[in-house]
């Protein structure tokens, strides 16, 4: 028996659905981005990059790098442990402090990543709740679906942001069972908002609790960067407010916030936090430096809404099938996987412009596209040379145009 042939196998499927990934050989250039290199088969080449998670380009900031490098020199590299042995390290504790203030909860608690801060954190908090029941949003993401999967409990999924559909099944429910409603506030691949005020009524009203996922929202929405709870004066409300460190704040990590008696019990009993190794020093100092500058600082998130509204606007006018977002998610709709793929090939190749495809089944089948996310530093320039490659490539590739589709 080859067991090779089984992987190759499953490869191959994907390649035939189109569904196979091929990563970018990228080379981030501090201080100029969203300029990165690409190390392509021809060798190196300067690129713009218009799909990065750094939303808000923290990851080069000054405050953010010195913050790493000077406590990376002065407590070296690692953690050295997980939290329980010897990782435990001073740094941690105040950027778990610093996100505890930023949402206005007791107490925060740090992972490794954001996908394993749901992933653990849902399934924790339903497990130590007596046959809990999981009410989950039909889009959520595949931490999420993870986690409610890992909690072995009984889950209803809930349709899109249908909270009509939501009050039908917490009505159905036992009223002394206990509910976990979980959803996001802002979804990620078409940029729309959760009616969260509406789903805390239906959580109040039915004696549930709320957890929601902000990692596309934190740090660009609210006074302080807190997100769409922050902007909507609904954090208060919310019982588990989960985040990550590694998008608008430029670092690495994943959180949940809430009660004190909520997080120490995922603290003493998840095991995605207990059986791995902390945070590294230098890591949590920036993430610290970021979270702290976006407390006060304004600039970003009004750049970056002015440069979402800009692309939209440009990318609009040249008749681009442009799906409607009305936060700082730009998906350019496609609508096949192999021309998708061609269309992201195209626009690195011959236009210096890396745009991940984004296809089944991160999104429906037939509704493949381009992801694209403007940041502050996406000037005029650089948006009116997208357009201009996009139409370049949907000409080439005969993709239909925002009019032909309305038509159909």
């Amino acid at each position: 028996m080859n067991y090779n042939d089984f992987f190759s196998k499953a490869l191959g499927q994907l390649r035939s659905e189109r569904r196979y990934r091929v990563f970018a050989d990228l080379e981030r250039i501090a201080g100029r981005f969203p300029h990165a290199y690409w190390h392509s088969p021809e060798g190196r080449r300067e690129v713009v990059i218009w799909c990065s998670n750094d939303y808000l380009g923290m990851a080069q900031h000054p405050k953010v790098v010195g913050a790493m490098t000077e406590t990376a020199a002065r407590m070296g590299t690692g953690a050295g442990g997980t939290r329980n042995i010897a990782g435990n390290n001073h740094p941690l504790i105040e950027l778990e402090r610093e996100l505890a203030d930023l949402h206005g909860k007791p107490a925060a608690l740090v992972f490794t990543s954001g996908y394993v801060s749901n992933s653990t954190g849902i399934a924790t908090i339903a497990n130590l709740l007596p046959n809990c029941l999981i009410l989950s949003d039909a889009l959520n993401h595949n931490s999420m679906i993870e986690g409610v999967r890992r909690a072995g409990c009984d889950k209803q999924i809930w349709r899109h942001n249908d909270v009509a559909h939501l009050e039908e099944l917490l009505k159905a429910a036992d009223p002394a069972r206990p509910k976990l409603i979980v959803f996001e506030s802002l979804y990620s691949m078409d940029g729309d908002v959760a009616p969260i005020h509406a789903i805390c009524d239906l959580a109040d009203r039915y004696n549930a609790m709320t957890y929601v996922d902000e990692v596309h929202a934190v740090g660009m929405y609210g006074k302080r960067g807190g997100g769409i709870t922050d902007r909507d004066n609904a954090a208060s409300r919310v019982d588990v407010i989960e985040g990550t460190l590694a998008k608008a704040f430029g670092c690495l990590g994943g959180y949940i916030t809430g009660s004190h008696e909520l997080i120490d019990a995922v603290r003493s009993y998840a095991p995605g936090f207990i059986f791995t190794t902390a945070l590294p020093p230098a890591i949590c100092a920036a993430a610290t430096a970021a979270i702290r500058h976006l407390k006060t600082s304004s600039w970003e998130r009004e750049r970056h809404q002015d440069r979402a509204a800009r692309v939209k606007a440009v990318l609009n006018a040249a008749g681009l099938p442009v799906m409607p977002s009305t936060t700082h998610i730009v998906p350019v709709l496609v609508g096949e996987p192999e021309k998708c793929k061609l269309a992201s090939d195209m626009l690195l190749a011959d236009h210096g412009i890396y745009i991940q495809p984004i296809n089944y089944p991160t999104v429906p089948r037939g509704m493949e596209r381009l992801r694209i996310t403007p940041s502050p530093y996406h000037d005029d320039g650089l948006v009116d040379g997208l357009a201009e490659a996009l139409v370049d490539v949907w000409e080439k590739l005969q993709l239909p145009r925002a009019r032909a589709l309305a038509a159909e």
